[in-house]
């Protein structure tokens, strides 16, 4: 079973990888803006994730695409995500693959 539940997870942060902010060219998983991803045992995800301000122009659309995306999964009983502010996001949450793409390093 926990076997299962760590496939799931990484085919979870796949679908994730597909998923970009539509002002930056990264998607939203190197972006650094997944915060935790958790699967328990019946397959329900959940997903904690934060976006670069507040004042976010996907912030109302996001969310959803990511929850959708995630319950096309199959296995996947059911999607929710948590959008946090704390900790802010800031660009040091990037992955070292999102700063070379947008000339941080």
């Amino acid at each position: 079973m926990e076997n299962e539940i760590v496939n799931l997870e990484n085919i979870v942060v796949d679908v994730l990888k597909t998923i970009y902010d539509p002002e930056i060219p990264v998607d939203i998983f190197e972006l650094g803006l997944i915060y935790e991803v958790r699967i328990d045992e019946d397959k329900n995800v959940e997903i904690e994730m934060t976006l670069t301000s507040p004042n976010c122009p996907v912030a109302e659309t996001m969310p959803k695409e990511v929850e959708d995306k995630v319950c096309l999964i199959e296995g996947v009983k059911s999607s929710k995500v948590n959008i946090v502010f704390d900790p802010p996001w800031d660009k040091d949450m990037m992955s070292e693959e999102a700063k070379l793409e947008l000339g941080f390093l």
